[in-house]
């Protein structure tokens, strides 16, 4: 596939995606109006899509039509947007800006805030669970909700968001920083990969440790490259403050391991995720270039 067919792919699922998380973001009653209107705000303010893209492109790798994928492409993203509101929060890393508009407590308040991203992770396994209408069957959603979970938990985004807390004015050694990043990035990332494989029927087996391999190399290249970002990158290519994690003084690729090293280490892991892709052959093509639009970003 050339890489304007990528390209094209992938706007393709990150459309499809928009439509679908717009559809499930409707207000259920007037009582609730203020915090639906927050949930659509924050959910559907643009954004890369990365985790609902890797959602498709490993599901219909592996033959899956999208209506089998729709479930888990707006689940994960639900839950990486009420990361993303919660993380803004001043408690935690206290932003103001998110994908080049204020963030959702500045926009709305605080409480609403928390609220949005309590109601966008319940949400989130609602869909996930499906109904019984849903293309998936029920223990592949099972399967789902437990990978899931796993990625957001204490092993996974929370304990590293605990971990990235504590660790501010800190110097964590390297081993440290990539247990924090794989669990507050990559796990999620990792899941999202998961997520579309068990869409496409690999529940198991070696392909299933493949793509869990490429998910958890990918997450820590897609981490580093942000840290990256945060040095050379400016606030409106970024669509948040660019120099953010320096000022708060948290522990980054950059910060610990220097701008080259950081950079050679993205590309490390890049590479790292494509070559766990080989035995899958052609069908993960777009697997492949989505490792290397990571590593070669600019926001």
């Amino acid at each position: 596939m050339s890489d304007s067919a990528t390209a094209a792919l992938f706007n393709q699922w990150r459309e499809r995606c928009e439509a679908q998380l717009a559809a499930r973001l409707t207000d259920r009653d007037a009582a609730t109006a203020r915090l639906h209107e927050g949930m659509r705000y924050s959910a559907l303010g643009g954004g890369k899509r990365l985790r609902p893209i890797l959602v498709y492109s490993t599901g219909t790798a592996f033959g899956a039509p999208a209506t089998r994928l729709d479930d888990a492409a707006v689940a994960v993203e639900m839950l990486h947007v009420y990361s993303l509101v919660h993380d803004d929060l001043p408690a935690m890393d206290d932003d103001d800006l998110r994908r080049g508009r204020p963030t959702c407590h500045k926009a709305f308040d605080e409480g609403t805030a928390v609220l949005v991203g309590d109601a966008l992770q319940a949400l989130a396994f609602e869909v996930l669970a499906g109904d019984e209408g849903s293309p998936v069957p029920a223990a592949a959603r099972l399967q789902q909700i437990q990978v899931l979970s796993r990625a957001i938990g204490t092993d996974g985004m929370a304990g590293g968001q605990a971990i990235d807390l504590a660790a501010v004015g800190m110097t964590l050694t390297p081993a440290a920083l990539e247990d924090m990043h794989r669990r507050k990035t990559g796990a999620l990332i990792r899941a999202s990969v998961l997520l579309g494989a068990i869409g496409g029927g690999i529940t198991d087996g070696p392909r299933y440790a493949a793509l869990s391999q490429y998910g958890a190399s990918l997450g820590l290249a897609f981490q580093i490259q942000d840290d990256v970002l945060d040095v050379l990158g400016e606030t409106a290519t970024l669509g948040k403050i660019a120099g953010a994690d320096a000022a708060r003084g948290k522990p980054t690729y950059p910060s610990i391991l220097g701008l080259a090293e950081s950079q050679r280490l993205a590309r490390l892991y890049c590479d790292r995720a494509i070559s766990s892709l080989a035995e899958l052959g052609p069908c993960a093509a777009p697997l492949a270039q989505l490792a290397d639009y990571v590593v070669n970003r600019s926001h």
